[in-house]
């Protein structure tokens, strides 16, 4: 069964600058695009693994999502359309034969975090790495849906509009990749990813 999960509140201002962008107002899009770029640029970043390409697929967001202003629905949450974008741009990025022949990605850098110890700091670089290296052997269909589940929270629903396939094919590339990285991750941090949910067998 899908957890259900809230819809983020809607901010007045960011649906007024939406408004003005729709209307051609380019520093209220501006605007907007300070507002979500680290965002995006995170979700890119999951799903290409490499920093280079996750600033194009900012960029091609952001060209795309100016284009299609007048197909979103003012009034609902601009971050989960705009990262739906995202994900399917970063997708198309490394199922393209360029991105194949230029070989493995660059080293996966998290943001640390602040270690009362020398030794915790030294376990927690190699948890970092070890996640790095675990997200790059995920196929990047099972990235895309567990950055869109886990990370920005989407229903199954929408990651299934989103990308095009089935709730069922959601439900199975998310069990997959979770059980991918438990099974990577496990030494270094036991219990940090979600458990499978009930029906994602």
């Amino acid at each position: 069964m899908e957890r259900s999960t809230k819809t983020p509140a809607v901010e007045p201002y960011e649906t007024d600058l939406l408004a003005k962008a729709r209307r051609g107002n380019l520093f209220a899009f501006e605007e907007i695009v300070k507002r979500h770029q680290r965002r995006v640029y995170g979700v890119a970043l999951r799903i290409v693994r490499r920093h280079d390409l996750a600033d194009d697929v900012v960029q091609e967001t952001f060209i795309r999502a100016h284009k299609s202003l007048d197909t979103f629905e003012l009034g609902r949450p601009f971050g989960p359309w705009i990262a739906t974008i995202a994900a399917n741009l970063a997708l198309n990025h490394v199922r393209s034969p360029r991105f194949r022949e230029e070989g493995l990605p660059e080293t996966y850098e998290a943001v640390a975090s602040t270690s009362p110890t020398p030794l915790e700091g030294v376990l927690n670089r190699e948890a970092e790495a070890q996640l790095g290296t675990a997200l790059d052997a995920l196929p990047p269909e099972q990235r895309a849906v567990f950055v869109l589940r886990v990370v920005e929270d989407l229903s199954y629903r929408e990651i299934a509009e989103s990308l095009g396939i089935s709730m069922g094919t959601v439900m199975s590339r998310l069990f997959r990749a979770r059980e991918k990285l438990r099974l990577a991750l496990g030494p270094y941090i036991a219990g940090s990813v979600p458990s499978p949910e009930r029906g994602e067998a």
